[in-house]
């Protein structure tokens, strides 16, 4: 039985809305957030997270972190577990990319989306490709905001 009734995406590195370590940014470390999951929905086939930065002065924002491939019952993501697979984020890396703001920008949020599939995701699609091919097949979202300025 999941601990939500519905999806959720969290992680005890910041609470929801809360500022994000310096450890997970660009320049502090770069660490991988630890992110949890709760509550798929009956028919999931695989989840997909994607982080990006709604504040960035770009026309769609910047895109942080996209992974694919996440299975229905995980709990935390595992970047080593099977059919996982990280796309190409805004700057063309696979990778996780922390928070970065241009400094005297303000504060920036960074939503952690997550998307219960009912299909699997072919190939590693950037974010924006993602959203356009496979919006028919989600049965449900949820996110989860950190925020952090260079100011």
């Amino acid at each position: 039985m999941p601990l939500f009734d519905k999806l959720a995406v969290s992680s005890p590195d910041f609470e929801n809305l809360g500022r994000i370590p310096d450890r997970l940014s660009a320049d502090g470390g770069n660490e991988t957030p630890v992110v949890e999951f709760a509550g798929a929905p009956e028919g999931t086939v695989e989840l997909a997270l994607i982080v990006n930065d709604p504040d960035a002065p770009l026309p769609n924002g910047f895109t942080h972190w996209v992974v694919y491939g996440i299975p229905a019952d995980a709990t935390t993501l595992d970047l080593a577990a099977d059919g996982v697979k990280v796309a190409p984020m805004g700057a063309g890396q696979s990778v996780w990319y922390g928070p970065q703001p241009p400094a005297g920008h303000g504060v920036h949020h960074y939503f952690f989306h997550v998307y219960a599939l009912g299909t699997s995701v072919e190939g590693t699609p950037a974010r924006e490709e993602f959203l356009a091919t496979y919006a028919g097949d989600v049965l449900e979202t949820a996110r989860y905001v950190g925020t952090f300025s260079n100011d």
